[in-house]
């Protein structure tokens, strides 16, 4: 393999590697919004082939493949293979996630680039969370309640905060460190008041929109704690281990999915129907279908609804070829071959 850190367009057959903090730098939350909801929009219309995932468990740990296809300026195909690992701060210093996107063009197949995926999964999360809460809900949110206060949660709220103005928000983690942690850290960027909580039924109760981003194994927002008008975005659960929001809150709101398909292998919606609590048919829509305008979004203030967002590839590869494509056009990144 060679390499060659000098700026310059990319040559037939070069390959492009971005660090993360060259996805950080090149990728906005607006930018990766839009790259997103395009996304969704091209599945809804069936514009798109659905998209595929692998899972397999390791010791202390698992590991995923999610894979799509895409046709935006050009046909693209990009993978992703994730690595979770939830022992990992504790035991080795190291992220929770950790893996790599490989961008491929899909005419000929000559790989595009190979990149950071913490960064990508982070942006692309978070962007379909704002888009759902953009769409789900409510226009006057007071209180928004971010629960995991890990490597997740910064993006998520900075992506909230381009489609809604809550004066106040909550930060909840079983480790009370990193809601303090994530406070001290966002509460000057945002400049609003982040206040860490350790009463979780109080919180939620108080919270329009409630973002749970967390490696929970067993659900803690409990059909209880929600009043009506809440908006609940389920992040975590995205293999079938993993599991947030109590099957009885799914089976009285609202539930919207990012793929129906997807979240009925791996996502909380996974659990409930496995419960007997309510059933596929109930599902109201996929996201990209309220984007598209083929199915409704909020109708009343007093709906509870809940985005089961189980993480797509068409997610990945859509963010990855705005990365792809703005790191190009600024000359950015490091171009090698894997023929020489």
């Amino acid at each position: 393999m060679t390499t060659d850190t000098a700026i310059r367009p990319p040559a037939a057959g070069a390959t492009l590697l971005l660090s993360r903090a060259d996805i950080e730098r090149l990728l906005t939350p607006d930018a990766c919004m839009a790259a997103v909801e395009d996304a969704f929009r091209h599945h809804a219309l069936g514009k798109a082939t659905p998209p595929g995932i692998l899972g397999f468990h390791a010791q202390d740990g698992s590991f995923h493949i999610k894979a799509a296809l895409l046709t935006l300026d050009r046909p693209y195909f990009a993978n992703k293979t994730n690595a979770n690992f939830p022992q990992n701060g504790a035991r080795h210093g190291l992220p929770t996630i950790q893996g790599v996107v490989v961008l491929c063009e899909a005419t000929m197949g000559l790989p595009l680039a190979v990149m950071d995926s913490m960064a990508i999964t982070a942006l692309r999360t978070a962007a379909a969370t704002a888009l759902a809460a953009k769409h789900l809900a409510r226009e006057q949110c007071e209180t928004a309640l971010i629960c995991g206060c890990g490597g997740q949660a910064p993006a998520q709220l900075r992506a909230l905060l381009r489609v809604r103005k809550p004066a106040r928000i909550y930060a909840y983690d079983l480790d009370a460190a990193k809601a303090r942690a994530f406070a001290v850290a966002l509460g000057p960027e945002t400049a609003l008041p982040i206040e860490p909580v350790a009463n979780l039924q109080r919180a939620v109760a108080a919270s329009a929109i409630v973002i749970t981003c967390t490696t929970a194994r067993r659900y803690f927002i409990e059909r209880d704690m929600v009043r009506p008008g809440t908006f609940v975005a389920g992040v975590g659960a995205d293999n079938e281990d993993k599991q947030e929001i109590d099957p009885l809150l799914l089976a009285r709101s609202k539930v919207v999915t990012d793929i129906t398909e997807q979240c009925c292998a791996i996502g909380d919606l996974h659990h409930a129907v496995a419960a007997g609590a309510m059933s596929r048919d109930q599902v109201h829509a996929e996201l990209g279908e309220i984007i598209a305008s083929l199915k409704p979004g909020r109708t009343s203030d007093g709906e509870i609804i809940v985005f089961d967002s189980s993480g797509t590839a068409l997610q990945d590869v859509a963010a990855a070829a705005a990365v792809y494509s703005r790191a190009v056009e600024r000359g950015e990144g490091s171009f090698f071959s894997f023929r020489t």
